[in-house]
């Protein structure tokens, strides 16, 4: 199969917008395995681990914009990643006003 070739970052325009609790987030640590240390928009920084269905389709690298949805319970320490923005789409996030990190 291999990763799939993406020639150009501007025909992507499929952007997943935050909804209900879901926070943005700066990857600031790579912990290993799928957990990865992220600071959030709202001022916690939580320990996230990459949902199942990303976890080896996307790599996520230090400084990323992703998006988190935090747990139910331990919602200001824990937190699922499930997407992570490309360049193109974080600067349409700042661009709109979403992003303020």
């Amino acid at each position: 199969m291999g990763k799939r070739k993406v020639l150009n970052e501007d025909d992507l325009s499929d952007v997943k917008l935050p909804v209900a609790n879901d926070v943005l987030g700066v990857a600031i640590k790579l912990l290993g395995f799928d957990r990865i240390m992220v600071k959030c928009q709202d001022g916690h920084d939580r320990l996230c681990r990459v949902r199942g269905k990303l976890k080896r389709r996307v790599w996520i690298r230090l400084g990323d914009i992703v998006l988190v949805s935090p747990w139910d319970f331990q919602s200001d320490t824990r937190g699922d990643i499930y997407w992570r923005y490309r360049k193109n789409q974080t600067e349409w996030l700042r661009s709109k006003g979403y992003l303020k990190i």
